[in-house]
Formats: structure tokens, sequence, C-alpha cells
């Protein structure tokens, strides 16, 4: 097998060519960044947080693919993965996993010890979230955490201290998680039955659609909470709203769990983190 090969399916073991992922855990933290330094952040701290970001989610889903690797054969819709088909080994997934992560760490070195620190349960979090499926009820709700622990770092790295604020922040990440890996866990319903995996959307049951919405506006809320305790104005606010519409229409979409609509709904979920970014940023532009 050429280079050029090799790299087209670590290309696709990481997910690169789906970047829903990617997005997903930037804005969160993307928000913690803005909001600890309010809204003056230097560009490195920038630079490093987006490719943190970028390597992480990258790692993460070699090892997801890994920890699935028996799993993903039975499921129409990852049985091709690179792993899954044998194009790769399982010893060169971890590797790659390794090396990203390794990468990702070597970004935060020039920052203090705190965030060093932090890194640590960042990476247990990572490493782990794709076991979770197979014994807790609800893993969209340890993917929040695992999602959302860029935004405790990038308090640390920034102000030094991880104040009550960035955990309210992390809060507010975790129940957005849950609704939109809900979403996307009613697409794989059947096969999560199927293969016995446990998932919020089979937790929930017939009330899946109305824990969704419940998610999304308690996260609006929380996000709410924020902004009242980093004294952010009507910009923010603004954004909120936005960002509650996005959520409705996300409702028009699940509400009769068609499959497609459904994974469209999750993928529309990256404008809902990006109406609460964009209201960050315009709330501290217009100081």
């Amino acid at each position: 097998m050429n280079l050029t090969t090799r790299l087209h399916l670590y290309y696709q073991l990481t997910r690169l060519h789906r970047p829903i992922g990617i997005l997903l855990l930037l804005w969160p933290t993307l928000w913690g960044v803005w909001i600890a330094s309010a809204g003056h952040p230097a560009w490195y701290m920038v630079v490093i947080f987006t490719l943190g970001t970028v390597l992480m989610r990258s790692s993460g889903c070699a090892v997801n693919d890994y920890a699935d690797r028996h799993i993903d054969k039975h499921v129409e819709r990852t049985k091709d993965r690179p792993l899954t088909s044998g194009k790769i080994s399982e010893r060169e997934t971890l590797w790659v996993a390794i090396a990203l992560a390794l990468i990702s760490f070597a970004l935060i070195l020039p920052l203090n010890p705190l965030t060093w620190l932090l890194a640590f349960p960042a990476l247990f979090l990572a490493a782990s979230y794709p076991f979770t499926k197979r014994f807790f009820a609800i893993p969209q709700a340890y993917l929040g955490i695992a999602f959302g622990f860029g935004i405790p770092m990038a308090f640390a790295a920034i102000q030094g201290t991880v104040p009550t604020m960035a955990w309210v922040l992390l809060l507010a990440n975790i129940f957005w998680a849950i609704a939109y890996d809900t979403e996307y866990a009613m697409v794989d319903r059947n096969d999560d039955i199927h293969l016995g995996i446990h998932s919020s959307a089979l937790f929930f049951g017939k009330y899946d659609v109305l824990a969704v919405m419940l998610c999304y506006g308690i996260t609006v809320l929380l996000l709410a909470v924020v902004g009242l305790m980093a004294g952010l104005g009507l910009a923010y606010f603004v954004g909120l709203i936005v960002a509650e519409g996005i959520a409705f229409h996300h409702y028009q979409l699940i509400k009769e769990r068609s499959r497609e609509k459904c994974f469209a709904a999750f993928l529309h979920n990256n404008w809902f983190g990006a109406a609460v970014y964009a209201g960050l940023v315009a709330d501290y532009a217009l100081r």
C-alpha cells in the first residue's frame, strides 16, 4: 500500500471528511475562550485550542472505531470503515490515536500547569467515551462532558483558574450534547436495539422528542445564566434567541422520527453552536 492510499485511509479513520464532529466540539471550546478572555483572546490561544480540538476529535474517532470494531461490521452505515473492513490493523489504529493525542498535548506545553493537569481527565474522557455505550444508559451525557472539557481548559489557560461560570457553561454543553446526540441516536435506534447498545434514544423511548426539546431549553437557560454571570449584553441574548429558534426548527424535523430528518437535525446543530458564538463575538465587539 503506497503512502497516498494509507494517508487517505487515515483521513477516513479520523473522519476529517465529516467535520460536523469537529464543529460540535469547537463551538463550546470557543465559547469558553471568548468568555474567559472577555472577548479579546490572544491569537495563539485561539490557534492552540482550535488545533487541539481537531486533533483530539480525530484521535477520538480512531479510538471509537477500535472500540466498535466488532460492532461496526453489523451496521450498514459503518461496515466499510477502514478498520472494520480490514484495510488498516487494530495496532495501526491505536498508534494513530496515540500520535494525535501526543501532538495535541504538545500544543499546550507553553501554557500553565493547571492546563496541563486538566489535559489528563480530558484525555481519559475522550478515550473512554466510546466504551460507555456498553453499560451507561445515557452515554450522550458522558459525550457532553468529553466534548465540553475544552471549556475548563480554556479558563485555566487564560485566567489560571476554573470559576463556577466555566462549570455552568460545561453543564450547558452536556445538555446540548444530549439533545443533538439523541437526534443522532434516533437514526441508529434499530441497529442499537439489535446490537444491545445503550443510547439516550432508547432510554427516553416514546418521550425522545420531548426529551430533546427539554434539553435544548435547559441548554439555553444555562447559557443565559452564564451570560448574566459574565455581564453579557443584548447581542449575546439575541444570539440565544436565534439558537432557540434553531432548536424549534429541529423539533419540526424530528417530530415524525424520520431517520433522514433526524440526521439532518443532528447536522444542523452546527448552526446552534454558531449562533451562540456569533452572539458572544458581537456582544464583546459592540462594547
